[in-house]
C-alpha cells in the first residue's frame, strides 16, 4: 500500500511541477485552485484520503490554520519534517496595507521534496481566507499587503518525505522611497496631522529635503496629471494602476514629467521645492497615496525602510527531534518565541519534551499529549543523561507513548533496572540496560 501511494504521489508531483500553477492574489469568484489544494484533491480522487497517512496530512494542514504560532518579522527558525508522520506548521504575522513579505523556505533531505506555502488572512473571528500561494516548483514567496489585518502562513510538505528545513521571513516597503538619496528617517510631518487649526488634516507625509533634489517615481505606471494648486503649488500625479492607487508628489520646484508620460521606478518626476501653501517653510516633498474609490490612504507603510534580514541563529540540525527536559523549579511554554507571549502550559522540573525546531534562543518543543510552543533554551537540557536508577517494584508495561492507551512495547517483569530520563504527568520515561526507551507508569 504505501509503495503504491508512493507511486501515485510521485507521478501526481511531477504533473503538479509542469503545470507550475497558482501565485496571484486571491479574492476572485474563479480563483484557481492552489498547488496544496490541487495535491489534497489528488489524494481524495484516488482515495488516499481514506488512508491513515492520506488524513493525517489533510488533518495536519487543517490544524496548523487552527493552532498556529505568532512571530514577529523578520524571524528565521529551523525544523524536521519526518516521511512517517504528516507535517504542517502555520505562522501568524501582522500585516500593513504597503506592506511587502518575502518567505524563503530552504529544505536539505535526501530526496527533493515538494514544499506548500500558502498564505490566509484572518477576519475577525479568526476564519481564514487563502490571498496568495507559492508556485509548486518553487519555495519562495513574495506578496504584498492590500488590506491591515493578521495573515497566516501555512507550510507543509508533500507526503513521504523527510529533511531539515529554515523558514525565513522578511518585510520590506511597496514602493520606493520617493525622494533620491533619503530614507523613511526623513519623515518629519505625518498622515493625519491636524492642518489649518483643525479644519483639515495632513493627507500625506512630509520629506524634507534641501531645494533641487530629485523627487522619484515609487513605482512604474504613468503620469496622469501635472499642474498647480494652491495647496500643493507644483503637483504631479502618478497612476500606480497595478495596486489600484495615485501617488502625488507636491511642493515641487519644477517638474521634469508630462501628461501620460510612462515612468518607471527611480525615474526623476520632479524636484524638491516649497511650492503652494509651503512658502513659509523648508523644501520638502508632500507625497501622499490616493486609492482608487477610497481616497487618503496613510503612505508611511508604502515607504517605510525594510527591517532587513532575519537575524535570529537557527537551531542547529544535530539537535532537531531530539529528547529535552525541564532543569528548572518550573518553566512555562509559550505561543511565541518572547517572553511577552501567552502561556500554552507551565511545566515542572524534569518534564519530558520534543524539540520540533526553533533558534538558538527559543525551542519549539512538543508536549508528549501533543501540545506545541516555544520554551527558552536556557531552562532545557538533554534528556539523554540519566536522573536516577530505580528497580521496578512490579512488573510494568512499557509504552511508546506517555498514555495509558499508548502500544506496548515490551512487558518489564518486577524488578527489572532502569534509567529516568523524564517525566510526564503520570509516567515516565525509561531506558533499560540495552538502551531501549519508552514510558512507565510513574513509580
Amino acid at each position: 500500500m504505501k509503495r503504491s501511494l508512493h507511486n501515485f504521489l510521485l507521478l501526481f508531483t511531477l504533473g503538479l511541477l509542469n503545470a507550475c500553477t497558482s501565485t496571484g492574489p486571491a479574492g476572485g469568484l474563479f480563483q484557481s485552485a492552489s498547488p496544496h489544494e490541487q495535491y489534497e484533491l489528488a489524494l481524495t480522487d484516488a482515495k488516499l484520503n481514506r488512508t491513515a497517512l492520506g488524513r493525517d496530512w489533510v488533518t495536519a494542514g487543517q490544524r496548523a490554520l487552527r493552532d498556529s504560532f505568532r512571530i514577529s518579522v523578520p524571524y528565521r527558525e529551523s525544523g524536521y519534517f519526518g516521511a512517517n508522520r504528516p507535517f504542517a506548521i502555520g505562522y501568524r504575522i501582522n500585516g500593513q496595507r504597503g506592506d511587502k513579505f518575502l518567505v524563503r523556505v530552504e529544505v536539505q533531505g535526501q530526496q527533493e521534496a515538494l514544499v506548500f506555502i500558502d498564505v490566509f488572512a484572518l477576519d475577525e473571528q479568526d476564519q481564514p481566507d487563502r490571498t496568495v500561494s507559492a508556485k509548486a516548483d518553487t519555495n519562495v514567496l513574495t506578496w504584498e499587503v492590500r488590506r491591515t489585518r493578521t495573515h497566516l502562513i501555512r507550510i507543509q510538505p508533500e507526503l513521504l518525505r523527510s529533511g531539515r528545513y529554515t523558514i525565513s521571513i522578511t518585510r520590506e516597503p511597496v514602493l520606493s522611497f520617493p525622494v533620491k538619496g533619503l530614507d523613511s528617517r526623513n519623515i518629519s510631518s505625518y498622515f493625519g496631522v491636524p492642518r489649518d487649526g483643525g479644519r483639515r488634516r495632513h493627507e500625506g507625509v512630509d520629506i524634507f529635503a534641501p531645494r533641487g533634489t530629485p523627487a522619484l517615481a515609487g513605482a512604474n505606471g504613468i503620469i496622469s496629471r501635472v499642474g498647480v494648486n494652491q495647496l500643493g503649488g507644483n503637483v504631479v500625479f502618478l497612476s500606480d494602476n497595478d495596486r489600484g492607487q495615485n501617488l502625488y508628489y507636491a511642493h515641487l520646484d519644477r517638474w521634469t514629467v508630462r501628461d501620460g508620460q510612462r515612468v518607471s521606478v527611480g525615474d526623476t518626476v520632479g524636484f524638491v521645492g516649497n511650492t503652494g501653501n509651503a512658502q513659509t517653510t523648508a523644501p520638502h516633498l508632500h507625497f501622499g497615496i490616493y486609492t482608487f474609490g477610497e481616497g487618503a490612504v496613510d503612505p508611511l507603510p508604502y515607504i517605510r525602510r525594510g527591517l532587513g534580514p532575519a537575524r535570529q541563529t537557527p537551531l542547529a540540525p544535530s539537535r532537531l527531534g531530539d529528547s529535552v527536559r525541564i532543569n528548572a523549579t518550573r518553566a512555562v511554554v509559550r505561543l511565541a518565541p518572547n517572553g511577552d507571549s501567552p502561556v500554552v502550559h507551565e511545566l515542572p522540573r524534569s518534564s519530558a519534551l520534543t524539540l520540533l525546531g526553533g533558534t538558538t534562543e527559543w525551542l519549539r518543543v512538543e508536549l508528549p499529549d501533543g501540545r506545541m510552543g516555544y520554551v527558552a533554551n536556557s531552562l532545557v537540557e538533554s534528556a539523554g543523561k540519566s536522573l536516577r536508577r530505580v528497580s521496578l517494584p512490579a512488573p510494568a508495561d512499557l509504552r511508546d507513548a506517555a498514555d495509558s492507551r499508548a502500544a506496548i512495547i515490551r512487558e518489564l517483569p518486577g524488578n527489572t533496572v532502569v534509567e529516568v530520563l523524564a517525566v510526564a504527568g503520570g509516567f515516565q520515561l525509561v531506558r533499560l540496560a540495552g538502551g531501549l526507551t519508552g514510558w512507565v507508569a510513574r513509580i
